[in-house]
This record gives structure tokens, C-alpha cells and sequence, in this order.
């Protein structure tokens, strides 16, 4: 099978297009006929080799898919070929076949996309764990969602929207802006301005006045996560999801004390691991919004396989909007 391969960890670069051995799948397995699969930040993270969980090389790298199930391993029940699922992994998306756990295979809805499916994926899944049951967002509370125009952000804004609370949504320009309100977003405030750590709260408050966000979900850190945390309401909740801005930052404990706030993470994989059951639940609550116009992915470019470097760049460069997406076959069934 045709897979992007690995055979030591570094820059995009070290990702080829070659032939790869095809998975088969052992007991409570399932194989799938990969038709999308998004790329994640967390991508250029495993194949740079700095993501927490990496696999032994050579590997095929990518996280989320969604296709066909082409056969099954003994003991699998939920699922059977044919049937057209989704499905999160740690490794192995990017290629023409993979092998997945049972536990984390959803079928799609009938309406759905291949190519909404692998682009809802882990950032969908990501942002309602934060928001729900990191968060337990209420009704009515506001919502700051940094790097809004990205996968993870993108879903917090919609995701929030659906739970009722007021989104305040940070981007970098016009044109993301735009998205992020076409995704609901309240409020949107700017990061590319001179300065940014007193810049930020006053746009925050401007927006939805001086007692700041109730809530921020932030997956870029860096300079942001240092502002936006000037802007968070007394007793507020920041849920920790990521670093896209590369740098990690930290918080005085004084802080965090003087305001009442709570500092709260969220690895969302942990949950496919130790509560996969809690996962499917979710995901079907994911589908029933989808299928009511709630959610819907942005998906802003789809590459063949062969276009993979420019789909990694256009993520590594931050050049995305929503979710890049790879097509595996040619026949447009994506």
C-alpha cells in the first residue's frame, strides 16, 4: 500500500511517499480502507519527534481518518466491513489502509463526509473535553477561545456556541476573523497588534466588559497564554490544551491564588486510553449536533496523497484555516 513514511524523526522532509507493508488486524482490531485523514499540529510534533507519545521508526504518521472497514479481527462486535467510520489512532493514518482499535472506531452519520469526518476528529474531541468536562461550561458564561481560526479552535468556538455561552474568539487577521464568526463566535479580538500582554484584555473587555472570560481554552501558549490570562473573570477556568506557538509557558502560583482561578490540562488521548467508552459517548453527542447543523468542520484545502508536503507546510506555517485534509484515492469519495 502507498503510506507516508517515516524513517527518522525530523523536518517534513523526513516524510516519504513509498510502498509500506499493509496492517492486518489482531483480536479486537479493525482494518480500514482510508479514504481522508486530517492533518493535526500534533503531527509535525510526532514526525519531528517531540510529541510526548512517539512511535519506534519507520512509522506512518496522522491521527485522524475515516473510511471503510475492510475486514475485522475476532472479538470485534460494533462494527463490520462496510461500514463507514471514523477513526482516531495514535499512529498510522496516513496511508491507503490502517488498523484501528475497535474501542476507537465510530460510524459516521449518512450525511456526513469522509473528508468531514477525519476533519472533526481529534480537534472536535479535544475541544468538547475541555469545554465539558474540564471546563463544565454553563449557559450563559463567556467563553475565550485562543487561536479560534485553527481545527481545535474552530470546534471550541461552534462547540461553545451549542452549549449556549458567549464566545470571545482571538485571531491574527481579517480573513480569520471572518471564519470565526461564520462559526459563532461572539466577540473577536486581535493578537497581531504592538502590545499584545495589555492590548488583549483591553479588547476583552471593550467586548464583553472588565470582568473577563469565564472560561479559556487555549491551545497555543506562548505570548498569548501570558495575555489572555490577563483577561480571565475572578474564579475563572483556564483549560490548558496545547502549545502551537512552540513555546511553553508557565504561571506564578501568586497568581493564581490572588484570582481565584483554576489551572486545568487536558491530554484528550488519556480518555481513549483509560475511558473509551466516555469517548463513543461523546463522539455520538459530536454526530446529533453535526447532523443538526450545530457543527460542521472547516475544511480548507484537501491534497492527494502526492500533495502531502504542501498539506504539513500549509499546518506547519500556520497557514491554515479549519483542517487540512489528505484524499487517499482518486475517485473522489472523500
Amino acid at each position: 500500500m502507498r503510506a507516508l513514511v517515516v524513517h527518522r524523526h525530523g523536518s517534513i522532509d523526513a516524510v516519504q511517499l513509498e510502498e509500506f507493508p499493509e496492517p492486518r488486524p489482531h483480536a479486537g482490531e479493525v482494518l480500514i480502507d482510508v479514504h481522508a485523514a486530517s492533518v493535526n499540529f500534533p503531527d509535525l510534533l510526532v514526525i519531528g519527534g517531540t510529541y510526548q507519545r512517539l512511535p519506534p521508526t519507520p512509522f506512518v504518521p496522522g491521527k485522524d481518518l475515516a473510511g471503510t472497514v475492510a475486514a475485522v479481527g475476532s472479538a470485534v462486535s460494533r462494527v463490520r466491513p462496510d461500514d463507514r467510520v471514523m477513526a482516531q489512532v495514535e499512529h498510522g493514518a496516513f496511508a491507503e489502509r490502517a488498523v484501528a482499535a475497535e474501542a476507537v472506531c465510530h460510524r459516521m452519520p449518512d450525511s456526513m463526509s469522509f473528508a468531514d469526518a477525519a476533519a472533526m476528529g481529534l480537534a472536535y474531541l479535544t475541544a468538547h473535553f475541555a469545554l465539558v468536562e474540564r471546563a463544565q461550561v454553563s449557559r450563559g458564561e463567556v467563553v475565550l477561545v485562543t487561536g479560534a481560526a485553527g481545527g481545535v479552535g474552530l470546534a471550541a468556538v461552534q462547540i461553545a456556541k451549542a452549549l449556549g455561552a458567549t464566545v470571545v474568539a482571538t485571531v491574527s487577521s481579517e480573513g480569520k476573523a471572518a471564519i470565526a464568526r461564520a462559526s459563532g463566535a461572539d466577540h473577536v479580538v486581535y493578537t497581531n497588534i504592538p502590545d499584545l500582554r495589555e492590548g488583549l484584555r483591553t479588547q476583552v473587555h471593550a467586548a464583553i466588559g472588565k470582568r473577563g472570560a469565564d472560561v479559556i481554552i487555549d491551545s497555543v501558549g506562548g505570548d498569548l497564554f501570558d495575555a489572555s490570562l490577563r483577561a480571565i473573570a475572578w474564579c475563572g477556568r483556564l483549560i490548558v490544551v496545547g502549545f502551537a506557538d512552540g513555546r511553553v509557558p508557565e504561571i506564578k502560583a501568586g497568581y493564581v491564588l490572588v484570582k481565584n482561578i483554576s489551572v486545568i490540562g487536558l491530554q484528550s488521548s488519556d480518555y481513549r486510553d483509560r475511558e473509551p467508552e466516555k469517548v463513543q459517548r461523546v463522539q455520538q453527542e459530536l454526530f446529533e449536533l453535526y447532523v443538526q447543523g450545530k457543527l460542521k468542520p472547516h475544511v480548507m484545502a484537501r491534497y492527494p496523497l502526492s500533495g502531502f508536503r504542501e498539506a504539513l507546510a500549509t499546518v506547519r506555517d500556520r497557514r491554515v484555516l479549519g483542517k487540512v485534509v489528505l484524499e487517499m484515492r482518486d475517485d473522489g469519495t472523500a
